[in-house]
């Protein structure tokens, strides 16, 4: 558990507190906080809740983030500032993010706060993505053109629903249908409810409420994969999609 060790040493400093000072605010004892930033012992799943709770990290980030390598200031927030995971950057310091399968996202609305299913899902690079957190989600059904069943898009995680921009396209992830990928309206005179608009009209608008949507991710693109097979995306085949202009950039998210 070096990373973790290292992680509570780094938060510590960042605080400028002695070790006394951080173990009086964490009502334990100097040598307890000692064996931990020293590797000695493992924190006990109440004691990573309190680190968790105290600087406002999650316990994903905890264990798997290096936080000497991230600024915590572009962490992702949700609910009580609790701070969500951070962006993974690989040895040559450039952003992976997580693919989300076709298989893999019939457990995303039980396993997307988990970091066992999160660490399990596969990575790719993109060398275009702006700052930020992303994911890339799969496509399913025809409402949503000119994407294909079986296409991902590519997104950004909103951390705050004033965000949202009328009219564009962002992937829902909701407590009674799990991935929604809409063309999303505000409900002026209903503040708490949003609608989502597919753009084959075949599809009639529905609403939803803010409080049943558990995570809000911004389109950025769209992959095409076509013959490629899940397991063979990564940063050779995504370029050659790039070449053969089969990431069509943007222009599915503005709105009409």
């Amino acid at each position: 558990m070096a990373r973790i060790a290292k992680n509570i040493r780094h938060l510590r400093d960042l605080r400028k507190f002695t070790q006394q000072e951080l173990a009086d605010k964490l009502n334990i004892t100097k040598a307890r906080l000692g064996s931990y930033e020293e590797s000695r012992s493992e924190p006990s799943a109440e004691m990573l809740i309190k680190f968790s709770n105290y600087f406002h990290i999650s316990i994903d980030a905890l264990l798997r983030g290096d936080l000497t390598k991230t600024n915590l200031d572009g962490l992702m927030k949700i609910g009580n500032n609790r701070l969500l995971f951070p962006v993974i950057r690989n040895e040559e310091d450039n952003e992976e993010i997580e693919l989300i399968s076709m298989k893999a996202s019939a457990g995303y609305l039980n396993g997307y706060a988990d970091p066992e299913y999160v660490e399990r899902l596969q990575r790719i690079k993109l060398p275009f993505l702006p700052a930020g957190k992303h994911r890339a989600f799969p496509i399913k059904g025809d409402s949503m053109p000119p994407l294909r069943d079986g296409s991902f898009v590519v997104a950004k995680y909103v951390e705050s629903f004033n965000e949202i921009k009328d009219g564009m396209t962002y992937v829902l992830l909701t407590k009674t249908e799990g991935i929604v990928y809409k063309r999303i309206y505000r409900t002026p005179k209903k503040k708490d409810l949003l609608t989502l608009v597919s753009d084959n009209k075949i599809y009639q608008p529905y609403e939803v409420k803010a409080s049943d949507i558990l995570e809000l991710w911004e389109y950025i693109c769209s992959l095409n994969i076509g013959a490629y097979k899940e397991e063979e995306l990564n940063y050779g085949s995504i370029m050659n999609m790039l070449k053969g202009l089969q990431v069509e950039m943007k222009s599915i998210g503005k709105g009409k």
